[in-house]
């Protein structure tokens, strides 16, 4: 989830209050898991796209079979709610955020506990995973970005500048780059190998909440709570354009695969495709009562799931339209 801090009273509020586009080009909705008892606050898929893994207000994270729709495991150690989880690239680990300010590392083929990163003073926001796994950053509303060693566990880095809630971190696909987004409404760019602030981009109006690389690290899409998702050329650090059409603040971002596809996800409790090249709205993607928190695509880019605050997980067939009810 690109998070933000809003009591659950509020966010119950908006979630209710939130108005519905027409369902043209509506995606067909493969299967609805629902096993979490509080709001789903993030999501990831294995790089071999055969597990999910949810992280939850519910203090949980559920790792699910994509193929049938079980909820295989329930990882339990966190002593607050989830704000993210991610695979590591070969799959087998499993990193996870939360309100606790801890990180945890789990072991996915025995579903255990493998350790503990502690250090962020407040709760933690995010964490990625660089491409070659080595090192794991993590966000927090301390304001400060943590590189981890992970095999060891030592806060190798932390990256100080930000001057409000530091909500996502994501690196370039060489892993030589990270982009962080932050409430004071920035985007700083950081070296990863010597921890400098190499750019800072002004995100636009509103509280930067979402970032994420196109898979050729050329572009980088942001979603802020001014309702709008911005693209940039990383080559210049200039906006290629501006993608409009939420009624509400922009909560998850994600690049399709191969490119082409940006899925979003808002506080208006929908998620929509836009095309990268043309600049508009594809698809509406609706069904959620309460806010979209998180979204993924599959590996090969048919599949989007999307994470809820109304407690559900949603699949979807976004390659034709059709797909197999569950």
């Amino acid at each position: 989830m690109c998070s933000h801090r809003l009591s659950p009273v509020a966010l119950l509020l908006i979630g209710l209050a939130a108005s519905y586009p027409s369902p043209a080009q509506q995606p067909e909705l493969r299967a609805t898991l629902k096993e979490h008892t509080e709001g789903v606050m993030s999501l990831a898929l294995s790089p071999d796209g055969q597990t999910l893994a949810s992280g939850s207000m519910d203090e949980t994270i559920r790792l699910w079979d994509m193929r049938s729709g079980k909820n295989v495991a329930t990882l339990k150690g966190h002593t607050a709610y989830l704000w993210s989880v991610a695979f590591s690239p070969d799959g087998k680990t499993l990193a996870s955020g939360s309100d606790d300010k801890t990180i945890k590392l789990w072991d996915v083929r025995r579903a255990k506990q493998a350790a503990t990163f502690e250090g962020h003073q407040n709760q933690v926001l995010s964490i990625a995973f660089s491409p070659d796994g080595k090192l794991l950053a993590s966000t927090s509303s301390d304001r400060t970005i943590r590189l981890w060693e992970v095999a060891s566990g030592k806060n190798v880095t932390t990256l100080l500048g930000h001057t409000d809630s530091v909500h996502r971190s994501v690196f370039t696909p060489d892993g030589k780059v990270l982009a962080s987004a932050s409430s004071d409404k920035t985007i700083k760019l950081w070296s990863v190998a010597n921890g400098k602030n190499i750019a800072t981009i002004k995100g636009g109006a509103g509280k930067v909440y979402c970032l994420a690389f196109s898979p050729d690290g050329k572009s980088l899409a942001s979603g802020s709570s001014d309702k709008t998702i911005s693209l940039w050329e990383l080559a210049t650090l200039k906006k290629r354009g501006t993608l409009t059409g939420h009624a509400g603040g922009i909560t998850a971002i994600a690049f399709s695969p191969d490119g082409s596809a940006l899925a979003s996800g808002g506080l208006d409790a929908v998620a929509k495709l836009w095309d990268v090249l043309a600049l508009n709205e594809t698809k509406t993607l609706k069904g959620h009562r309460l806010f979209v928190s998180s979204l993924a695509f599959s590996p090969e880019g048919s599949t989007l799931v999307t994470g809820s605050f109304d407690l559900s997980i949603k699949v979807w067939n976004v390659a034709t339209g059709v797909g197999e009810n569950k």
